[in-house]
């Protein structure tokens, strides 16, 4: 398959940017050119990253849809790409970056430009039809829970932590159990959207959405997936979890809360304000 490439900041990752790179990975393997916190600064003065680059890059190397990272060396403007090493065959954008001066460029490179529509990246696909668990695997099989309503880097390093230990199992809270357990104006993302989130994440075996109530919402697919284990990390141990897992034997794994070394701590809690 050719190799594609994509551009852009990738600032404060969002659903629309996994949507679009979900689509981009099925033309071939992705490679990112990312813009760096310099390049942001001069193509938008007023509107600087808010997120460094180094967390950018971190989350952008979790997502399975993307084969390749790298930063962009030498940019003149947003509608270019770094020819550092060689011009790429295929550039990949959506239609509402398909500027004259992108497709000019695109011309003068000889580099095959392929627009998206944005009808093409209408809806959430089904993640529910796909199971990246590994067959007969002897790996503990491990679930997490949470509502992961504005997924960030602090959630990649949970995942990646766990899936160290076993095969993880992500239960993404139902809409109406994040309002009973944190009040109204939560979620801020639907279930669905906040699912396809967690499941673009390359650590995730399997990311589904809970059907219970209360802190333990995931009691009905924790029987219908069988895990080995239950994970948390410090701020989700809870009591009911405890008794849970003592009284349906599972082991119960509580992990420190650090970030990745040389990545902010973040709390979805603060990113609420952006």
């Amino acid at each position: 398959m050719t190799t594609v490439t994509v551009s852009g900041s990738f600032d404060n990752i969002q659903f629309a940017h996994l949507r679009f790179l979900h689509e981009v990975a099925k033309i071939g393997p992705v490679h990112l050119q990312v813009w760096s916190d310099e390049a942001i600064l001069k193509f938008s003065p007023q509107t600087p990253p808010q997120f460094p680059l180094s967390e950018r890059l971190y989350f952008l190397q979790s997502i399975r849809y993307v084969d390749r990272v790298q930063v962009a060396q030498n940019l003149n403007g947003p509608d270019e790409l770094d020819l550092t090493n060689e011009a790429p065959a295929v550039w990949v954008f959506d239609e509402t970056q398909a500027s004259p001066s992108r497709l000019e460029f695109c011309v003068k490179h000889e580099i095959k430009p392929v627009i998206i529509s944005l009808a093409d990246l209408a809806g959430i696909p089904d993640t529910n039809q796909i199971d990246n668990a590994r067959q007969n695997s002897d790996r503990k099989k491990i679930i997490v829970t949470g509502c992961y309503d504005w997924l960030h880097s602090g959630h990649v390093r949970f995942f990646e932590e766990v899936s160290e230990i076993g095969d993880l199992y992500v239960a993404v809270g139902h809409d109406a159990n994040i309002r009973l357990l944190k009040g109204e104006g939560h979620p801020l993302f639907p279930a669905a959207q906040r699912q396809f989130m967690v499941h673009a994440i390359r650590y995730v075996s399997k990311a589904i959405i809970t059907s219970g109530n209360g802190w333990m919402d995931a009691a009905p697919e924790i029987e219908k997936f069988k895990p080995d284990a239950y994970a948390v990390n410090e701020d989700g141990d809870k009591p009911e979890k405890q008794a849970f897992c003592q009284a349906n034997g599972l082991e119960y794994i509580v992990l420190k809360r650090e970030p990745k070394a040389g990545l902010p701590k973040r709390q979805s809690t603060d990113l609420r304000g952006f």
